[in-house]
């Protein structure tokens, strides 16, 4: 059963948020997500762009009450 990882990274800025995900896939197994919850419109723009480029994959991304949250899972 696949784990969730949450990164409350709100109130941070780019590239924060990103290095937060980035050091939390290496400590997680494969198929386990990492959510990450962010103010900053430009992990809203670079965090996709990054997980197509690694070869991870975006699972959802919500606009939420003042955040965003996007979720990616481990996929290597």
């Amino acid at each position: 059963m696949s784990q969730r990882k949450t990164i409350d990274a709100r109130g941070a800025f780019c590239p924060g948020p990103l290095m937060e995900v980035i050091a939390a896939l290496k400590l997680i197994e494969i198929g386990d997500e990492v959510e990450v919850w962010s103010t900053d419109q430009g992990t809203v723009k670079d965090l996709p762009i990054w997980v197509d480029k690694v070869g991870h994959k975006l699972i959802e991304t919500n606009e939420c009450d003042g955040y965003w949250s996007l979720v990616v899972e481990k996929t290597k």
